[in-house]
């Protein structure tokens, strides 16, 4: 690939444009985006040219599609291209979806599994997928050989399962510390540090979320109902012997995520 276009400049775009130099990319990386967010991103280093996203797609090796889930279905409908075509997008199953009225070009579905609280090409950052697990839909060689240079652990999922399993360990958890701040409003003026690490995801914006939850209902409404009835046995196992188990369980599932 000599020439990428990335779609909306921000934290993850301007990351994987940042990866790519990092990685050894010697070509050019165009930026489509605000201009408040082009001025800044050139100003960094992020990209080398601005181009409107037609420019941009017409001569672009990839067109890499990482803005809101509303806007990248957006960008589908009017996208014309014949290059590899990905999105950094927290759904898939819609997303995949719409790209299949593409009239050129081959669409592969991307999640990279990182993120910060905060946004914007400020944020952006080379290492940011070092280390973090980055989905793919289907098998693309010009994109698994980045992803393996980046230091990202690359996962292979059909749409409606990366849907599944995000709803469980990415949608709920976001869920979980919004509801926790959400009750602890007014309440905190002993809260410490697990109050602190617990209501962190709350912190993020909920337009971004709103994308999620409207194209990912159902699977995490799923999560929702089996983590509910999770709390209700635990509500039951309180003053039972079973909660040591039960902590023990969890510690182990705690380290396994951690790697450790």
């Amino acid at each position: 690939m000599k020439t990428i276009a990335i779609v909306g400049v921000g934290l993850i775009g301007g990351s994987f444009a940042l990866a790519l130099r990092k990685a050894g990319f010697q070509g050019k990386i165009i930026g489509v985006s605000s201009a408040p967010t082009i001025e800044k991103a050139l100003a960094r280093g992020v990209i080398d040219q601005a181009l409107p996203l037609a420019e941009a797609a017409a001569s672009a090796d990839l067109v890499y599609l990482s803005q809101p889930i509303s806007q990248i279905l957006d960008t589908l409908d009017v996208l014309e291209t014949d290059a590899l075509v990905t999105d950094a997008g927290s759904t898939k199953a819609v997303i995949c979806e719409r790209a299949r009225k593409l009239k050129r070009g081959r669409f592969v579905g991307g999640h990279p599994m990182a993120g910060k609280e905060s946004r914007g090409v400020e944020q952006a950052d080379a290492d940011l997928f070092r280390g973090r697990p980055y989905v793919l839909t289907s098998r693309e060689p010009q994109l698994e050989v980045w992803i393996e240079r980046f230091g990202a652990r690359l996962v292979l999922l059909e749409p409606a399962e990366h849907d599944r399993q995000v709803a469980l360990v990415s949608h709920l958890p976001q869920l979980l510390s919004t509801a926790l701040a959400s009750a602890l409003a007014g309440k905190e003026q002993v809260a410490g540090p697990a109050a602190a690490d617990l209501t962190r995801l709350a912190l993020s914006p909920y337009d971004i979320w709103r994308d999620i939850f409207a194209t990912n209902a159902e699977p995490i409404d799923a999560a929702l109902s089996a983590f509910i009835a999770r709390l209700e046995e635990l509500r039951s196992q309180l003053r039972g012997p079973e909660m040591e188990r039960v902590f023990s369980e969890a510690a182990a599932s705690a380290r396994a995520l951690r790697g450790k």
